[in-house]
């Protein structure tokens, strides 16, 4: 049967795609759950640089993911600042070191020249896993954590200005490329 194959094939590119984060990882004394964490920071905006944002994402409980923002502190690769609005909250910030971690570690290179012999780099591929990736989330009721520039919210108020209509707020063209745990898909 076609989803038993296609399970099992996105299964073992799920485990050779692990054993390269775990290479990458060991040289810097972090897992790849530790990668992720960082990888997520690094692509995610001010609505979403949260412990509990990391925790949804990652789909981890709440003290693993703790345990990990503890082991990336300590290693000077992200900074925790309370935020100004509400003193309970706390904002997640990737370090330089931590930024030159993740260069240097993701995506694995392998990943980078495997796709390189896919036709048209992979796009198609990238589609169709993003159409797979939308049908899983919203079969399990998860938030879709897209770039804001494709969420229902997202506002062009001119050449150059956004701004998100679910906080009213500017948003600028890199946050417009960044993953919002608040995104919901246009047309949704």
């Amino acid at each position: 049967m076609a989803v038993d194959r296609l399970y099992a094939l996105l299964e073992r590119i799920g485990n050779l795609l692990r054993t390269e984060e775990r290479a990458a990882g060991l040289r810097h004394g972090l897992q790849p759950v530790h990668l992720q964490a960082l990888r997520y920071l690094q692509s995610c905006n001010r609505y979403s640089n949260t412990p509990a944002a990391l925790t949804e994402y990652l789909g981890l409980t709440k003290g693993t993911v703790s345990q990990t923002l503890l082991l990336l502190e300590e290693k000077g690769l992200l900074r925790k600042e309370a935020s100004t609005e509400d003193r309970r909250v706390v904002h997640l910030f990737l370090t330089d070191a931590g930024r030159a971690v993740l260069d240097e570690a993701l995506p694995p290179a392998l990943f980078g020249q495997v796709l390189g012999g896919l036709p048209e780099g992979g796009r198609a591929l990238e589609e169709a896993l993003t159409g797979l990736l939308r049908s899983l989330q919203s079969a399990n009721a998860q938030r879709s954590f897209g770039a804001c520039a494709t969420c229902r919210h997202f506002r062009r108020e001119g050449p150059g200005r956004f701004r998100c209509g679910l906080t009213e707020e500017p948003l600028s063209r890199e946050d417009s490329l960044l993953l919002c745990r608040e995104h919901e898909a246009a047309g949704a």
